[in-house]
Parts: structure tokens; sequence; C-alpha cells
């Protein structure tokens, strides 16, 4: 360990948005003990977290309460492992820590695993952007890829003004893709300054109609974000494409369409540093919906579990 400093840290407490018990709005904040950090883990000074739907219920099998909740973060190294490589304290750092035994990110600290997705924050980023990405970043990274996309393919997302999907559109424009995509109608305009071609209300009933007419016979690949647009999306793909589903939803297939889940263990880290430091550059935007003081958290995550946020919320602790 680091010595005298991080004995002194592992004498405080910490305040801690916690799971109390197994009930839905089991939650509280709290003063909960400072994690130790074990050989093979970093202990972070939580700075920034970016606020999830799942941060309440993604919990360990051998959850014992109280439970720190949150899965994604930035902030700086404060104390590492025996066995730790490549971190040292100090160092700035986004993260994604899921269902760790130890607790989540909504703290004041939090120990971390070695070998969870870990980014160096770049020079100039703050914490409030960079716990922004991680989650976001990596899930359309991971949906892009299942797709495949090539120089003049034609994208439709259902649900593209979220993070995901902010992110999405300014990757496959990168990669020559013309976008289409399905939100609310004040969001159009913000999708059309990504990069999205096509917009559409997914509350007009005649939106599909309005997909196929911008692309005849259908789109080569869609992504849904949003649980319960799987089937409605394949109805604008063509004969023969792609459907990625974010959310987990089940569709038939048909048409000879793929349907396609997140590839889960695929790989993309380095994918997602450049993305990080393209941010950093300002090549790529990561849209903040809001910036929530840490004691507001739960009314942030009420904002988010209603999938009507326009990027991202996050949790600042100062």
């Amino acid at each position: 360990m680091t010595g005298l400093k991080g004995v002194v840290w592992k004498m405080n407490r910490m305040k801690a948005f916690v799971k109390t018990g197994p009930g839905a709005d089991d939650l509280a904040i709290e003063q909960a003990a400072v994690p130790e950090p074990g050989d093979r883990e970093l202990l972070i000074r939580i700075k920034a977290v970016g606020v999830g739907i799942h941060d309440s219920y993604f919990l360990p099998q051998t959850i014992r309460y109280p439970y720190v909740i949150g899965i994604e973060a930035a902030g700086i190294v404060e104390e590492t492992g025996n066995r730790v490589t490549g971190f040292r304290p100090g160092d700035r750092v986004a993260l994604v820590s899921s269902m760790h035994e130890k607790g989540g990110t909504w703290a004041e600290f939090a120990a971390v695993s070695a070998d969870s997705l870990i980014l160096p924050i770049p020079d100039g980023m703050s914490f409030e952007q960079a716990a922004a990405v991680p989650v976001a970043g990596n899930t359309a990274l991971k949906a892009l890829s299942a797709l495949d996309l090539k120089q003049g393919d034609s994208l439709f997302i259902a649900g593209a003004s979220g993070a995901i999907g902010t992110l999405a559109i300014q990757l496959a424009t990168g990669k020559g893709c013309t976008v289409a995509g399905s939100a609310s109608k004040p969001n159009h305009p913000y999708m059309k300054s990504l990069g999205a071609d096509r917009t559409v209300d997914y509350r007009d009933p005649d939106w599909k109609r309005q997909i196929l007419d911008w692309k005849p016979g259908g789109v080569d690949a869609a992504m849904a974000v949003q649980p319960g647009t799987s089937e409605d999306a394949l109805a604008v793909v063509r004969d023969g494409g792609r459907l990625v589903t974010v959310s987990g939803d089940r569709a038939e297939p048909e048409r000879g369409i793929r349907f396609l889940q997140i590839p889960h263990k695929t790989d993309v880290r380095h994918e997602l540093n450049t993305m990080i430091n393209q941010i950093a550059d300002g090549k790529i935007h990561v849209e903040i919906e809001q910036v929530y003081p840490f004691s507001e958290g739960l009314q942030a995550l009420r904002k988010t579990q209603t999938r009507h946020a326009r990027g991202k919320l996050i949790l600042t602790l100062v």
C-alpha cells in the first residue's frame, strides 16, 4: 500500500448513497466506511459520477446491506494495491466498476479492481466530462462493432438523443455512414448538429414511412437503444440487414435480418481510449444535460430512469 496516507483515509468515513434493503426504494445517503483496497485493487477518490438507469439494481448476488450503489465515475487514484501496475496515486481516471462486493461508485471513495475498465483522463478534460464517457462509450462502440458498418451504409438509431445515441451518431457518421435517429421533436436540431441526416419523432405514428421514404427498401442497419423499440426498428431495416439491441429486447427475425445482441466480451478499450481523447480535443461531443450536486443524487437517478434525459446526467463531488 502507499503507507501512512492510506492508513489515514481508512480511519475515516465517507458520504455514500447506499441500498439499505431489497426494496426498490430502499436508498439513502449515509456515512459509510471507506473501503480498503486489496492487492489487485485501486482506491479512487471520486470527483464525479455518471448517473445510469442500472445504478440502483446492478448488485452482487452476495450483497450485504448497506451497499454503495453506482457503476461509473471519474476521480483520482488515492492508493494502489501491491499487485497493481500501470497506475499510481495522483492519476486521473474514468472507470466502470460493476457489482463489486465492496460497493460501487456513488461515494467519496470506491475500491476498484485493476481488471475493471479504467481509462486515463486526458489533460484538459473535466471530471464531469470524463464520468459521462465509460458506460455510454463502451456500449456505443460494442453495438457498432456488432453491426460491422462500412462506409456508405445507412443506420437508424431508435432513441438517438440519449448518452449512447449521442455518441453512436458521431461514431457512425465518422465512419462515413448516413444516420437517422428517433427522439422527441425538441431534440431533432440537436441530433442534426451531431451529424444525423434524418430525424423522426417516435410519437408520430407515421415515423416508419418517413424513414422508408428517406431510404427506400430500408436501412442497412439499426440500433435499438430504448427498451421496446426493436420490433418497430425491424420494420425499417432492409431485407438481409442487421439490427442490434442495446436494451436486450427480443424480437422475431424476419426477411433474413440478423438480430444481434451487444457483444459484451468484445474488447474495445483501445477504441474507447481514442474516443476519450477525441472528446478532450473537441472532435467528439459528449452531451451533459445537467450536473447535480452529490446530495441530489436520488433526484438525478429518478430523472435518468424516465429515459427522457438528453445525453448524460452527472453528480459532482466538491
